[in-house]
């Protein structure tokens, strides 16, 4: 009886230590980049759409965006079309365009949105093409100093949130696929982590969650495995550089949503279960923050 009295007062002693979170992220949108082995792991996308839920019912106001570079992968080599990289962007023809556009809204999406339903009627889908959310124009990679075509990949020059506010407004959960289309009535494939981060900016939210297959940043990777608990924007704006090909677009994310006026935005483990709770509602956190640089100020022990 003794045992199971203890275990009930650390439950409380956990929820207590989660309420001067629950008071401060109360009512605030936090926006949360969705890709990963989270999202092709069986377990753990139940227990993303459980946090999402939790997230919902805590009084925050969650919105998912989420990318699906696996899932493409495999539906473009079954329709026997090449998957091409140049500069790290996937080129994107017309043919993959149709299957990229598919998989992201007809299958990933569907999918986020079931698991999420299954807790209520919260998950709503969209697509960046939904009421003009994102309207994107082609984006060129840099080849040793040249522009190169790379087909329908879109960069991110307009985000219109009416539709995705009046969601939340309703109570809903919008799970955002990164399609866009441009002004020329093209349909563009946008990075997950980019339009993420625009997303944030645009929704004045109070968080950017980045979820990854890392640790978080690395301090000396890989001569060391020491993960940066935080740094500024000018600290990573320094680092950016050289960093490895798959950290830059998340940390370049996390960059453009801070300087944006977003006031914190942080990479996690998306292996780790229920890593979004660790990260919003326990007073060490995990993962790397990204705060704003202040003039002469150090980033306080508090800011998160």
């Amino acid at each position: 009886m003794r045992k199971n009295r203890a275990g009930v007062m650390g439950k409380a002693e956990t929820l207590i230590k989660a309420l001067p979170w629950l008071e401060r992220f109360h009512g605030t949108t936090v926006v949360i980049k969705y890709g990963g082995h989270a999202m092709s792991d069986e377990a753990l996308r139940h227990q993303f759409a459980e946090d999402i839920v939790f997230l919902r019912y805590a009084g925050l106001k969650p919105v998912i965006v989420h990318g699906g570079g696996p899932q493409i992968n495999a539906a473009l080599e079954r329709n026997g079309i090449d998957s091409t990289f140049t500069a790290g962007l996937r080129v994107t023809t017309p043919e993959a365009m149709e299957v990229v556009r598919m998989v992201l809204t007809g299958q990933v999406q569907r999918d986020v949105v079931g698991l999420i339903n299954r807790h209520g009627p919260f998950a709503v889908g969209m697509s960046g093409e939904d009421a003009n959310l994102f309207t994107a124009e082609r984006k060129h990679a840099l080849v040793d100093g040249e522009r190169v075509d790379i087909g329908q990949v879109g960069e991110i020059v307009e985000v219109q949130v009416g539709a995705v506010r009046a969601l939340l407004d309703d109570g809903r959960v919008p799970v955002v696929s990164s399609v866009a289309r441009g002004d020329d009535g093209e349909v563009y494939n946008v990075n997950a982590d980019t339009a993420a981060a625009a997303l944030a900016v645009a929704l004045d939210a109070v968080k950017l969650v980045v979820l990854t297959d890392v640790e978080g940043l690395y301090a000396d990777w890989p001569d060391s495995d020491d993960v940066i608990d935080r740094l500024t924007t000018d600290e990573l704006a320094v680092l950016l550089p050289d960093l490895s090909a798959g950290m830059v677009p998340k940390m370049e994310a996390c960059l453009a949503a801070v300087r944006g006026g977003v006031p914190q935005a942080h990479v996690l483990d998306g292996r780790v279960p229920h890593s979004l709770l660790l990260e919003i509602f326990t007073d060490e956190g995990i993962g790397t923050m990204v705060l704003p640089s202040l003039p002469g100020g150090p980033v306080t022990e508090d800011a998160k």
